[in-house]
């Protein structure tokens, strides 16, 4: 099981070619789900297309690393703009 700065030094690394942004990482328990969230910004922001993209990108990285030993739901988000 790796950690989440590995996880998201890779997934920058990635991502860098598509010029997006990975903001932040987290794995969070919300009710009874386990979350990990993936927050993704871009210059100029970052539309449902884009985090489509991205997202089919992460999804195999994320199933490398094996993050949890738990189910949890991928949450691949934008970052809010004020």
């Amino acid at each position: 099981m790796k950690n989440l700065e590995s996880l998201k030094s890779k997934l920058e690394e990635v991502l860098k070619e598509k010029e997006i942004i990975v903001d932040e990482i987290y794995l969070e328990k919300k009710g009874k789900y386990n979350f990990l969230t993936i927050v993704l910004d871009k210059v100029g922001g970052i539309d449902l297309d884009g985090i489509v993209e991205a997202t089919n990108i992460i999804n195999p990285i994320v199933d490398e690393y094996d993050i949890c030993d738990k189910e949890y739901i991928l949450d691949v988000i934008s970052k809010e703009r004020g």
